[in-house]
């Protein structure tokens, strides 16, 4: 009885000396990260046709049209001052919220033959943009559109990623969510500890922005298609060594909001644990070339040939762009790799650089992940879902 007694007390010993090990090396991570976060860099202009996307994520929307039109009207500043692009992301409606969207002139409309969740009509939505500058926010309006322009001014400021938090101290309520919506919220935000290194006071804002660059680096690599979404995105930006800043907001929480608590903070739990497995079994790991940045400025972003079948959307995502815009992404020309992201470069090129590599398959038509990551990352993502 005594032998066992030493060797469960020598494994518990060896068990809690693991954890205090792991603990520490999480703690001083976790040190890096934030020095990471919080570091705004001087990067070159990115890549893009015009100055702002903003991509609206709708399902069963009916008010879709006032909602496109309320942009187009508050964010007319930006419009007459570098270029607004539009782009309403149809998850799976089938009630004429693509219609609706077309009719009151968004610059893209683009469908998705299935509801899959706001994080794969996001993705597709980015993946899309053209602007030099993309943000997401929700279609109901909650966050009135000309705050829009203030996470526009930080992304351009130098800041990779902007995003709003509704924690924040100066942060004003117009209209409070129902109470098992806050519960709900800061439980969730409780439980991201468990992905997420950095101190972030909200991670389910509907209101970010990013460089289109660092937009298409993150959405190209993400997986998760429901409301988890916005924890895989500070997770990449993070395991990407970004700069990331949080905003006050107004907030106005919408009667109207197809947010299904319960099932959807399930669904949310289920999807952060995924997200830890996936991070282990190296699925979020990017391509060499992923990550690289370039030596000597570039041309500044062009409309691609319509005839490149790449710049064709595919797969699934029927696409309709307003007649006099391109259909194409944006192109530059490639230059030599330098400075890898998450360094400040020594000097600042007066033109914009070479975007990062994008998959060529299209958010809406993949079935994991992209196809660049591999076999194993594919059979990962498989086995966690199942």
């Amino acid at each position: 009885m005594s032998r066992r007694r030493a060797i469960g007390s020598a494994a518990l010993v060896a068990a809690l000396v693991g954890a205090a090990v792991v603990a520490r090396r999480r703690r001083a991570h976790g040190v890096e990260v934030r020095s990471d976060l919080d570091r705004r860099r001087d990067r070159p202009v990115p890549p893009g046709q015009v100055r702002l996307t903003v991509v609206v994520p709708a399902y069963r929307e009916e008010r879709i049209g006032d909602t496109v039109r309320r942009l187009r009207a508050e964010l007319a500043p930006i419009a007459d001052d570098g270029g607004l692009e539009i782009v309403v992301v149809d998850d799976g409606s089938h009630d004429g919220t693509a219609e609706k969207a077309e009719d009151a002139a968004a610059d893209v409309v683009l469908r998705q033959p299935v509801n899959r969740g706001k994080g794969a009509a996001v993705r597709t939505g980015v993946l899309a943009a053209r602007g030099r500058v993309v943000a997401f926010t929700d279609a109901d309006l909650s966050y009135a559109p000309d705050q829009l322009i203030g996470l526009l001014e930080r992304v351009e400021d130098g800041w990779d990623v902007v995003v709003g938090s509704r924690r924040h101290t100066d942060t004003t309520t117009l209209m409070r969510a129902r109470r098992i919506r806050e519960i709900g919220g800061r439980a969730i935000n409780v439980l991201t500890k468990v992905v997420l290194l950095g101190q972030h006071r909200d991670t389910q804002c509907g209101l970010k922005a990013f460089r289109s660059d660092v937009g298409r680096l993150i959405f190209s690599h993400s997986h998760v298609d429901g409301f988890a979404f916005d924890v895989e995105v500070f997770h990449l930006v993070e395991r990407y060594h970004l700069s990331l800043t949080e905003v006050p907001v107004r907030v106005q929480n919408s009667p109207r909001s197809t947010v299904k608590v319960v099932r959807d903070a399930l669904r949310l739990v289920r999807d952060l644990f995924r997200i830890r497995a996936w991070d282990r079994l190296g699925v979020y790991d990017p391509e060499p070339g992923d990550l690289a940045r370039w030596r000597r400025p570039c041309a500044r972003s062009r409309p691609s040939d319509p005839g490149d079948p790449a710049a064709r959307p595919a797969g699934g995502v029927s696409h309709r762009r307003r007649s006099g815009a391109t259909t194409g992404s944006g192109r530059v020309s490639p230059c030599p790799p330098s400075t890898p992201l998450g360094s400040t470069p020594s000097s600042r090129p007066t033109t914009c650089a070479a975007p990062f590599p994008t998959s060529s398959t299209p958010p809406s038509s993949r079935t994991s992940v992209p196809p660049s990551l591999g076999s194993l990352s594919t059979k990962a993502v498989a086995a966690t879902r199942s």
